[in-house]
This record gives C-alpha cells, structure tokens and sequence, in this order.
C-alpha cells in the first residue's frame, strides 16, 4: 500500500514536470523578415546588393537584441545573406526550410527547446507565415520593392500574445 502511495506520487511529480516543461516551450519570440535586397532581378538566385548586405548589417542590431537562437531561411542565397550576419555574431548555424510546407516549419519551431527563432523569407512567403502563426488572416504579400519590415510574434503558453511589425 505505502510502495502505490509512493509510486503514485513519484508519477504526478513526473507528469506535473513534464507539463510545466511543455508549457514552457510553447513561450516562443518569432522574428520573421523578408530578405534583403537582391543584386539581380533577373537572375533566380541573386545574391544581395550593396544595399541588401548594410539591410543585414542592420538587421544584426535590430534583431539581435532578441537574441535568436534557432535561425531557418529559404534556400536562397538573398535569404541566406540576410541572416549569415546576425547568425554568425550569435555563433548559430543557419538552417534551410522549404516556404511551401510552413506549417512544417512552425512545427518545428513550437517543438523547438529554443524559445526565440528568425525566420527569413520572402516577399509572398513572410507574410502568410505571421498569418498562420497568428492564426488570423491579417497580412498581405509586401510589393516587390518592400524590405525593411519585421514582425515579431511573442507567443505565452502556446498563444499569441502580441504581434509587432516593425521596420528597419
């Protein structure tokens, strides 16, 4: 009897520890970003401009304070050029996701030990994933010529909690 009393506390300790520590992974900080800009446009995979390269130099500051710690880009080198700055200050390997399956990449995020995350995409893609991390159908693809715009998306206890578009 004394050994099930035991046990049976040994489990609810268990199992209370394992859901403090699944709420605590749901307590993200999201920081998504369109690529910088891109030297060529007529080329499917140009790098960044000269303008595009001071964008990611800035980006360092303005992202940075967040401290990221899991970065996730296209496999694209403008969206690649944009995060290796800020990602090489934070000694953080840079990990490629594919814009047609975000729901994939949110996945991963929310199962992520890390709790803060960037995010770089593009034009078209940036905005439908704050949409579907919000789960609201608020943003709209940015115009071509569009660069300088973050959103920061602080989930608490698997929740959105607030959604800050800021530019830099």
């Amino acid at each position: 009897m004394r050994i099930q009393v035991i046990t049976h506390a040994l489990l609810l300790t268990l199992l209370m520890v394992t859901l403090a520590t699944i709420a605590a992974a749901q307590d993200k900080t999201i920081i998504l970003v369109r690529h910088a800009e891109k030297a060529d446009a007529t080329s499917q995979d140009p790098e960044l401009s000269a303008e595009g390269k001071q964008r990611a130099e800035r980006l360092v500051k303005v992202a940075g304070k967040y401290k990221p710690g899991a970065f996730y880009t296209t496999n694209f080198k403008r969206t690649r050029e944009t995060l290796t700055p800020l990602a090489a200050k934070r000694k953080k390997q840079v990990e490629t996701y594919d814009p047609r399956n975000q729901q994939a990449l949110v996945d991963s995020i929310m199962k992520s030990p890390f709790k803060r995350h960037i995010v770089a995409g593009h034009s078209n893609s940036v905005p439908g994933l704050a949409n579907l991390i919000a789960k609201k159908d608020v943003f709209k693809n940015l115009d071509e010529s569009e660069y300088g715009v973050i959103w920061v998306i602080r989930i608490k206890d698997g929740k959105v909690r607030k959604t800050e578009v800021i530019t830099y």
